[in-house]
């Protein structure tokens, strides 16, 4: 039987995938201002999220969450399948960090202090595109087959 990734997908799925799941399993039950923190933080780059109510946001941001890092970590899921839901997730982060007044420099794609967290998540986004991107190299996965 041949699993739908190769060996070398897996330190990147194992440890995005832990990550992620980690996030989503402390995001569990979090309500009140806290979540209307990170509801306000994402309606300020998504203003489409504010017809969401803010504990429901984060429920299914949660549920998201979870869902994304136990499909990384399972071993059924493609890597590719698993690296196109990383490379949402990822970009939506990134254009949290772009888009979101003070964390960056003026004039400047460099964080500032509160930036950093937001902009240490572009590694997410990069991971995603790896395994997105990845062929094989007996038969190309992204489309063609290899000529011999």
């Amino acid at each position: 039987m041949q699993l739908p990734f190769k060996t070398r997908d897996l330190p990147l799925r194992i440890i995005t995938g832990a990550f992620i799941l980690n996030s989503g399993l402390d995001k569990r039950g979090v309500e009140g201002e806290a979540a209307e923190g990170m509801h306000g933080m994402a309606v300020g780059t998504y203003p489409f999220l504010s017809k969401v109510d803010p504990n429901t946001f984060v429920r299914l941001l949660s549920a998201g969450e979870i869902a994304l890092g136990t499909a990384l970590l399972l071993p059924v899921v493609p890597s590719r399948l698993a690296g196109a839901g990383l490379t949402a997730f990822g970009a939506s982060l990134l254009g949290l960090y772009l888009r979101t007044p003070g964390l960056r420099r003026p004039q400047s794609l460099r964080p500032t202090q509160d930036g950093l967290p937001l902009a240490k998540d572009s590694w997410l986004l990069g991971a995603g595109l790896s395994l997105l991107l990845d062929c094989d190299s007996d038969a190309d996965r992204c489309g063609s087959r290899r000529r011999r």
